[in-house]
C-alpha cells in the first residue's frame, strides 16, 4: 500500500514550528498549518487526520470528516489517506490488500494496547498477511524515565527494558511495539531515526513547544 512520513523540512510553518508542521492543535498559524498539509494532500490522496489523546479509540473512515477524537484510524475505502501525527511518539502503518490503518502509539499507547487493539479490528474487518511500518521516533536510548515509570512500562513489556547513554532508565518503545507485531504474526519494518537525535524531526523532547510530522498510509 502507499504510504510515507514526513518529516520538518520544506514547509510554510515559522519557528517554532519550521517547517512542515501538520498539526493546528500546537499553536502555529492555522493558515500556514493548512498550506503544509495541501502540499501533502498534493502527493497523496485526500487526508483524513484525528484528535489524539493517547487513548485506545480506534474510528474507521469511509469519508473524509471532522477529526475524531481517537488514536487509531481504519479504513477499507479508496481513496482516503489517514494520517497519525507525532513528535516522538510512534506513527505506526498498517496495511493488507484490503485494509489499512494509522495508529498513534506513545508510552501510554503501548500500555493500552491500541496497537493490537487496531490490528484485531483490521481482522474483523476481513484484513489478512497484516504488515507494519514504524516510523521515526524517539529511541531507547534517548528516552529516558524514572525508575517506578520504568518498571511499570517493563513489567508488561519486557522488550521495553533500557538505558540511556549515561545509563540512566529508559524506555525502548519501539522494540516494546516490534515485540507486540512479532508476537502476532504482523510482519514489520521499523525506522532506525531517533527524532531526538535528528534535527530533521520534530521532538517534543527536544523542544516542548514545536511541530508534528505525520505518517500517511492509504488503498
Amino acid at each position: 500500500m502507499p504510504s510515507l512520513f514526513t518529516d520538518r523540512r520544506n514547509g510554510a510553518s515559522l519557528a517554532p514550528f519550521d517547517s512542515f508542521n501538520l498539526a493546528l492543535h500546537v499553536g502555529d498559524s492555522a493558515e500556514l498549518v493548512a498550506q503544509n498539509r495541501k502540499a501533502l494532500a498534493a502527493i497523496t490522496v485526500p487526508l483524513q487526520f484525528m484528535n489524539q489523546v493517547h487513548g485506545d479509540v480506534i474510528t474507521q473512515i469511509s469519508h473524509i470528516q471532522s477529526e475524531p477524537t481517537s488514536d487509531a484510524l481504519i479504513t477499507t475505502q479508496t481513496g482516503i489517506a489517514l494520517a497519525v501525527m507525532v513528535a516522538d511518539c510512534i506513527p505506526l502503518l498498517l496495511s493488507s490488500t484490503t485494509v489499512v490503518a494509522a495508529v498513534h502509539v506513545g508510552r501510554r499507547g503501548l500500555m493500552n494496547n491500541i496497537a493490537l487493539k487496531t490490528i484485531d479490528a483490521m481482522k474483523a474487518l476481513g484484513a489478512t498477511n497484516i504488515h507494519g511500518q514504524l516510523g521515526p521516533s524517539i529511541c531507547g536510548r534517548c528516552y529516558e524515565v524514572g525508575q517506578e515509570l520504568a518498571d511499570e512500562v517493563i513489567a508488561q513489556h519486557p522488550a521495553a527494558a533500557a538505558l540511556t547513554h549515561v545509563g540512566t532508565h529508559a524506555l525502548d518503545l519501539p522494540a516494546a511495539l516490534v515485540a507486540q507485531l512479532k508476537a502476532n504474526d504482523v510482519t514489520y519494518e521499523a525506522s532506525a531515526i531517533c527524532t531526538l537525535e535528528d534535527p530533521n524531526y520534530f521532538s517534543y523532547r527536544r523542544h516542548n513547544i514545536t511541530g508534528r510530522t505525520a505518517g500517511v498510509i492509504w488503498l
